[in-house]
């Protein structure tokens, strides 16, 4: 697998984005969020992803340019149409939008419809802890294709529905937990089906309900399991109030569309720490706790205890310095647009790639 600079990477995708008709100021912000997924190790959500936006651009699912518009409003609450374009440019607005609100109001909250894929949610929740709050995020794929089996049940009924909520702190990391409601995201299983690599036990079914490691019986009738195991009932209650924030609340709906059309909903909210207790006592406070756990003795076969998002930040310095292992199944699609676009050389894929 090629090894690839960050910053080559935020290079190829913009002009991949652009060449499909992307402004390049949306292109700069998808790939921001794109790059900065793999740079934290969730690869599931990286530049892998590059080709199917692609694909639902063509398709006219994804709308570059698309107007983004506040439906309703109030001081603290706002309800946003995206009009179907890039997720990533109308949630970043949005969180945006909430934060200024809830320098005034304390607490604000905001839902999102008619848009395209969010990516990593912890992008988002992580502008409110920048901005001295506490940031959440819920998503949902609205009445797109569905993945994951309700627990005790072998259908796929609802999607991945990730959570993520960012705390301000005096850490050099952030602190952050962003995790999907079932036991893998499915970006996940693609990207071992683009490695060729199984997956492990507890993640999918096959088409009859039994266990599978093949991560292409996921598209071949299966489905993801519940974050949880034996416990996956508390995984399945996680994504019902999920889907109900993001489906049923945005007005999205439950089920599945024939178009297949991806539609991210998504509820966020910030909430401003200095309205509860003053922010620097606060993140002194988060961090001494974060020590406190880290201090834990661990257990046999483990290195050491990490707090909720650590593991990524030493991952993101680590490929910031040493580049981004990108698959080679990957790595040829994006070769092949470039030269569907006629930009592979401008690119660089044919000196060295």
């Amino acid at each position: 697998m090629p090894k690839v600079a960050a910053e080559r990477l935020q290079t190829i995708g913009e002009a991949l984005f652009v060449a499909a008709g992307t402004p390049p100021g949306e292109a700069a912000i998808v790939m921001r969020h794109v790059v900065n997924a793999n740079l934290a190790g969730h690869d599931s959500h990286g530049v892998i992803q590059i080709p199917t936006y692609i694909d639902r651009i063509k398709r006219g699912h994804i709308v570059p340019g698309a107007p983004w518009t506040i439906v309703k409003e109030s001081a603290a609450t706002s309800v946003i149409d995206g009009h179907w374009g890039f997720g990533y440019v109308a949630t970043e607005k949005a969180m945006r939008l909430t934060i200024r609100k809830a320098e005034t109001s304390g607490v604000a909250a905001a839902t999102v419809f008619r848009q395209g894929h969010i990516g990593r949610l912890a992008s988002y929740t992580l502008m409110a802890a920048k901005a001295g709050m506490i940031g959440l995020i819920t998503a949902d794929s609205g009445r797109s294709a569905k993945a994951v089996a309700p627990f005790g049940g072998r259908e796929a009924r609802l999607g991945t529905n990730p959570i993520s909520i960012a705390i301000p702190s005096d850490l050099e990391g952030p602190l952050f937990l962003d995790m999907a409601t079932s036991a893998a995201a499915a970006g996940k299983i693609a990207l071992a089906v683009a490695r060729g690599t199984p997956v492990p036990e507890g993640w999918i079914i096959d088409r009859d309900g039994r266990p599978s490691t093949d991560p292409k019986e996921l598209r071949q009738g299966g489905a993801l399991l519940p974050v949880g195991g034996s416990e996956g009932y508390k995984g399945y209650g996680l994504s019902v109030l999920v889907e109900i924030l993001c489906g049923i609340l945005t007005g999205l709906g439950f089920g599945v569309e024939p178009s297949g059309r991806h539609n991210d909903g998504c509820f966020l909210a910030a909430f401003k720490v200095d309205a509860f207790r003053p922010l620097a006592e606060f993140k002194k406070e988060v961090g001494a706790f974060a020590q406190y756990l880290k201090e834990t003795k661990p257990v046999q076969g483990a290195e050491r205890v990490y707090y909720p998002g650590e593991v990524e930040y030493l991952r993101e310095e680590d490929r910031r310095r040493n580049g981004i292992e990108i698959e080679d199944a990957t790595w040829e699609k994006l070769k092949a647009l470039a030269e569907g676009y006629g930009i592979a050389q401008q690119l660089g894929f044919f000196a060295g790639s």
